[in-house]
């Protein structure tokens, strides 16, 4: 009984004080009105909630259950700030952050006293070093991409922003991040978004994606418009362009832009309807097999003037990967790069299963990418990108080693703009005015201020990049291999990568000698069609 009363006691409390106040205001003065209006509005409230037509907690709690849904909503901050230690933060951890932010900041980012890390703990992972290092190189070093077709090759850097769209993302961040690949010559995906002003207008250089919605160069039907894109892939800022065929936040998902962000301007960088919420078709509809793929691949390239054309990824049926392998042995139609994205996400919101649990996570997708480009005898003439939390100039290392060539950031750029990880990109309430058109609070992000730290991080962390693979011995990242990657498996063992992952032998696959690590993954793909072996045989159609 006292338990039910407790649950009143609020709602009664602020009646009692309505009808002192609306008595004093009528005998006293006036004055009491700034107490009687207040009480009289949550009393009203709190009556309401007692007959909410959905919310069994008001109906329960009338006006107590908004401490609740307070509490939730300052939730992530509190823990952010007071309960979360140093490394177990999540997606990327206060350490991590911190790293960033200092390194933008160009301020102190060395750390005393030793590791934070459980090094005896399974998982954990170090490089070898050398008794006799070397010199660090004190230039970047580039990546050449451009194979056998194409006219303008592109030197890519190590490290660059990786996709985020427009819309996504305010005008004053996308300004910010190609402001600071123009400082730091470093190229800046424009994600699947389109190619907007502020992409063009600091004149960074530009890899654009096209995305299954074609957003920017498609018609008013939502398929491929050729004349458009080739007007727009003729502008010199455009250095590449990207196929997106999936992406790690949600492979197999098309995107989602709520219609509170799409705005006028947003919507005629898209080609769409503005005011209304926008869906990315989940698959392409200029191809379905993986043939279709390449040819459509060779039409961009022609239509572009043969700038490098590659293809994004996150793998999830091995077969189909192999499939695009079979392809462009058939047709030698190859792309000049690929860019394995990882299961684990990204900046793009995602429903929570997808984000979770599907798609393959970095470190398999990008070996086993690798390991078929290897065994197909193609490894040498295509590149490969990837991005998937690379924050750090271990997580270069530690990516290149399992196969690849550069690395995209896209969360540690945000960071470097001066994302705080609330985690409300989704919302358009960020608080720091890069996920948002709120106007409000987009006017806190200045990018000619910005562009400086984005700039900064990107420079400070590929040069401990080449810190640390002097401190190795080497002389360029290529030198990197598997077995100077340790990973700890267990409280007594440890091994290196190139004993934990299959290395393949080139030209495997087509010699007929097919170890057991490709399973029937080899036998199953097929370069005319897409999908795995049960959808294939439940149908009817032969393997």
């Amino acid at each position: 009984m006292a338990s039910g009363l407790l649950r009143y006691a609020p709602l009664v409390l602020v009646i009692v004080a309505t009808f002192i106040g609306g008595v004093l205001t009528m005998t006293v003065s006036l004055h009491w009105l700034w107490f009687a209006i207040p009480a009289f509005c949550l009393a009203v409230l709190g009556l309401y909630d007692l007959f909410h037509p959905t919310s069994n907690l008001l109906r329960i709690y009338p006006l107590l259950a908004y401490g609740r849904f307070a509490s939730e909503e300052i939730r992530p901050e509190i823990h952010q700030y007071f309960v979360e230690d140093d490394i177990s933060g999540t997606p990327l951890s206060r350490n991590d952050r911190q790293m960033v932010y200092e390194r933008a900041a160009k301020s102190h980012e060395e750390k005393s006293f030793g590791t934070e890390l459980d090094v005896y703990a399974a998982g954990y992972e170090w490089l070898n070093h050398t008794i006799a290092p070397k010199q660090a190189n004190k230039d970047q070093f580039r990546v050449r991409i451009g194979g056998k077709d194409c006219r303008h090759p592109y030197d890519m850097a190590l490290l660059n922003v990786s996709s985020m769209s427009f819309g996504s993302l305010s005008a004053n961040a996308v300004l910010a991040l190609n402001g600071g690949a123009k400082l730091g010559n470093f190229a800046h995906a424009t994600g699947e978004g389109g190619l907007s002003q502020y992409h063009l207008r600091p004149g960074g250089d530009l890899v654009w994606e096209i995305g299954t919605a074609y957003f920017g160069c498609r018609t008013k039907e939502g398929r491929f418009d050729p004349d458009l894109f080739k007007e727009k892939a003729a502008e010199p800022a455009v250095k590449c362009v990207t196929i997106k065929l999936s992406q790690g936040a949600k492979p197999g998902l098309g995107g989602v832009m709520p219609a509170s962000k799409m705005t006028e301007e947003i919507a005629d960088v898209r080609g769409v309807p503005a005011h209304q919420k926008c869906e990315s078709p989940p698959g392409h509809s200029e191809f379905e097999t993986p043939i279709g793929l390449l040819e459509f691949v060779q039409r961009l390239r022609d239509l572009c003037d043969a700038k490098p054309v590659g293809f994004k990824l996150c793998i999830g049926h091995r077969s189909e990967f192999l499939a695009i392998c079979k392809a462009m042995l058939e047709t030698n139609i190859l792309p000049d790069y690929i860019i394995v994205d990882g299961g684990e996400g990204g900046t793009g919101a995602a429903p929570l299963e997808f984000e979770d649990h599907v798609g393959v996570p970095l470190t398999e997708g990008l070996h086993f990418v690798h390991q078929a480009l290897v065994a197909c005898g193609l490894r040498d003439q295509i590149r490969i990108g990837c991005s998937g939390k690379v924050t750090s100039a271990f997580e270069m290392a530690r990516r290149i080693i399992q196969g690849a060539d550069y690395c995209n950031a896209a969360r540690a750029m945000m960071l470097a703009l001066g994302c705080i990880q609330a985690q409300r990109c989704e919302t358009n309430r960020c608080p720091t005015g890069i996920t948002t058109q709120d106007p409000s609070r987009t006017r806190g992000l200045k990018p000619d201020v910005k562009q400086h730290l984005v700039r900064n991080f990107q420079y400070a962390t590929v040069m401990e990049f080449n810190r640390l693979i002097a401190s190795m011995g080497l002389l360029s990242p290529d030198q990197l291999h598997a077995s100077m990657l340790m990973r700890r498996v267990g409280p007594t063992r440890v091994k290196s990568y190139e004993d934990l992952y299959y290395q393949a032998k080139p030209n495997e696959l087509l010699d007929g000698d097919v170890d057991p690590f490709w399973g029937r993954d080899w036998q199953d793909a097929r370069s005319d069609t897409f999908g795995p072996r049960s959808v294939r045989e439940r149908h009817g159609t032969p393997t």
